[in-house]
C-alpha cells in the first residue's frame, strides 16, 4: 500500500513532533506477525461465519481491543455488537401455470417471507425472459426490483437458470424476515400464462453474528473517524494436497491485523480531536451483513471518514511502499492522504483495476452508500493474486515487512483528519450504486 519507510530517519523529519515520530516505532513487525499468525492459524477454520472459529476469532480480536484499553460504544457494556440473522431455506416450492404443475427442476423464489401463497393477480408484475435476451443481466435487473414478480425464463436460458438455481437453494439470509420484494423464476416456454398459482414454505434458523467495535473518545464526540477491516473468511473447503482451510490470511487477517495495530497506534497518542471507532466486521463474505448493521447503529452524517484495510499483505503494482484506494474519485480523502504523505517516501493511487468494481466489494460500499467517505485501503495485486478464496491464503504467502511499513502508512497518511486538521469532502449518494 504505501511506499517503503526505507528512509525512516527523513520521513520522521517531516512528521509533527518528535513523540509522534517516536511512536510510530510501537508499530512493530513482530506485534503485526503474532496477530496475523493467530488469525490466519489453522485452529481458526477459516474463520466462516456461524462457524466456533469465527467466534474464537471474534473473541481475540475483543481481548486485543482490551489490551490497547479501548472502550465500548457509549451505552454498550462489551466490545461485542451481536445481532440476528435469519436463514432461510426452501423447504417446499409448488407452482402452476394454467392448471399445469410445474417440475421442480425448472422452479426457484427467493423471498423473505416464511411462507408465500400467490394466486393470479393483475397487481403482480409478470416478466418474461425472452431467448434473445441476456439473461444474466436480465435476472439480475429482477433481484435489484422492489416489487414483486414472477419471472419466466426461456429454456434457452436453462445454463444460467440453474446456475441461479442452485445458488438459491442454499438458502437466502436477511437481517429482517416479512419485508420486502419476493421472486418467484420459472423456466418455461410460456411468456404470458393466463392463470398461476404459488405455494412456498421455507426452513428459518435463528443465528447470531457479531461485530467488534473498540473507541478512543476525542474532543469531539459527535464526530467519528473509523478504522475498519472484516475478518470472516471462508471456512473449510475442497481439499487440495490434503489442505481444506481457508485460512485467508491476506483475506483479511492483515486488514484486521492493521486494524488492530491503529488502535494500539492511536491509544498510544495524546486525545485526538475527533472520537476514532475501530471495528471488525462480521459477515463481509456473505454480503456485508456486519457493515449493514454497523451503519444502522450511527448516524451516518457524524461519520467523518471510514478507513476499511483488506488485502494488504503483499506489494503493490506501484511498487514498494504504495498502496491503492478504491473509489478514489468518490470523496478528497485520497487526495488528503497523498498530501499528508508527501516526503515519507510512501504513496497512495487511485484503484488500478475499476472493471473488478472493488468499491463495491468491500464493506466500505454500506457506509458510502449513505454518503460518508468510506473507502478500501488494499495492495494485493487483483490481476495477478492466485491465493484469493482459496486454501493457499496462508501466513507464508504474505510480505510481512510490507505491511507493517503499511500500517505505518495507513497511520500517518490518517493522522490530520483523526486530529481535525482536515477534513474529506462527503461522497455523493446518487452517484453510488
Amino acid at each position: 500500500m504505501r511506499k517503503h519507510f526505507v528512509a525512516l530517519p527523513a520521513l520522521l523529519l517531516c512528521l509533527s513532533g518528535g513523540a509522534f515520530g517516536q511512536n510510530l516505532k510501537t508499530i512493530t513487525q513482530e506485534k503485526t506477525t503474532r496477530l496475523v499468525k493467530t488469525l490466519s492459524a489453522d485452529d481458526m477454520q477459516g474463520r466462516a461465519s456461524f462457524t466456533p472459529g469465527a467466534q474464537k476469532a471474534a473473541d481475540f480480536i475483543a481481548a486485543e481491543f482490551r489490551k490497547s484499553k479501548l472502550k465500548p460504544l457509549p451505552g454498550a457494556n462489551s466490545f461485542k455488537q451481536t445481532f440476528t440473522m435469519y436463514r432461510l431455506t426452501p423447504q417446499e416450492l409448488e407452482v402452476k401455470l394454467n392448471g399445469e404443475q410445474i417440475a421442480a427442476e425448472n422452479i426457484f423464489a427467493t423471498t423473505n417471507y416464511k411462507e408465500l401463497e400467490w394466486e393470479t393477480s393483475e397487481e403482480r408484475r409478470i416478466i418474461p425472459i425472452g431467448e434473445n435476451e441476456n439473461a444474466r443481466d436480465a435476472m439480475m435487473h429482477v433481484f435489484r426490483m422492489q416489487d414483486d414478480a414472477l419471472v419466466l425464463v426461456h429454456p434457452k436460458h436453462a445454463s444460467t437458470f440453474a446456475n441461479y438455481q442452485r445458488y438459491m437453494r442454499r438458502g437466502n439470509m436477511v437481517q429482517e424476515m416479512g419485508k420486502g420484494a419476493s421472486k418467484v423464476f420459472i423456466l418455461t416456454e410460456q411468456a404470458q400464462p393466463q392463470n398461476y398459482e404459488v405455494e412456498v414454505e421455507n426452513n428459518v434458523e435463528e443465528l447470531q453474528l457479531t461485530n467488534l467495535v473498540g473507541m478512543i473518545e476525542g474532543k469531539r464526540k459527535d464526530e467519528f473517524v473509523v478504522f475498519s477491516g472484516h475478518y470472516d473468511h471462508i471456512g473449510i473447503q475442497k481439499p487440495v494436497d490434503g489442505d481444506s482451510i481457508a485460512n485467508g490470511a491476506d483475506d483479511n487477517a492483515s486488514g484486521t491485523s492493521a486494524m488492530m495495530m491503529l488502535a494500539d497506534f492511536y491509544q498510544k497518542q495524546r486525545k485526538p480531536e475527533r472520537t476514532i471507532l475501530f471495528v471488525a466486521f462480521a459477515a463481509e463474505e456473505m454480503g456485508g451483513f456486519g457493515s449493514k448493521y454497523f451503519s444502522e447503529q450511527l448516524n451516518p452524517d457524524q461519520i467523518v471518514a471510514m478507513f476499511n484495510i483488506e488485502m494488504v499483505g503483499k506489494p503493490s503494482r506501484f511498487g514498494p511502499n504504495s498502496a491503492y484506494m478504491t473509489g478514489f474519485d468518490k470523496s478528497d480523502l485520497g487526495s488528503l492522504m497523498q498530501k499528508r504523505l508527501e516526503g515519507t517516501g510512501y504513496s497512495i493511487h487511485p484503484d488500478p483495476y475499476p472493471t473488478q468494481n472493488l468499491f463495491y466489494r468491500s464493506d466500505n460500499a454500506t457506509l458510502a452508500r449513505l454518503g460518508v467517505p468510506a473507502h478500501t485501503i488494499s495492495s494485493v495485486q487483483m490481476d495477478q493474486d492466485k491465493t484469493y478464496h482459496t486454501v493457499n491464503d496462508e501466513f507464508e504467502m504474505l510480505d510481512m515487512a510490507h505491511l507493517t511499513s503499511m500500517i505505518k502508512g495507513i497511520a500517518l497518511g490518517s493522522y490530520d483528519i483523526v486530529f481535525g486538521k482536515t477534513t474529506p469532502t462527503r461522497v455523493d449518494k446518487a452517484q453510488v450504486q
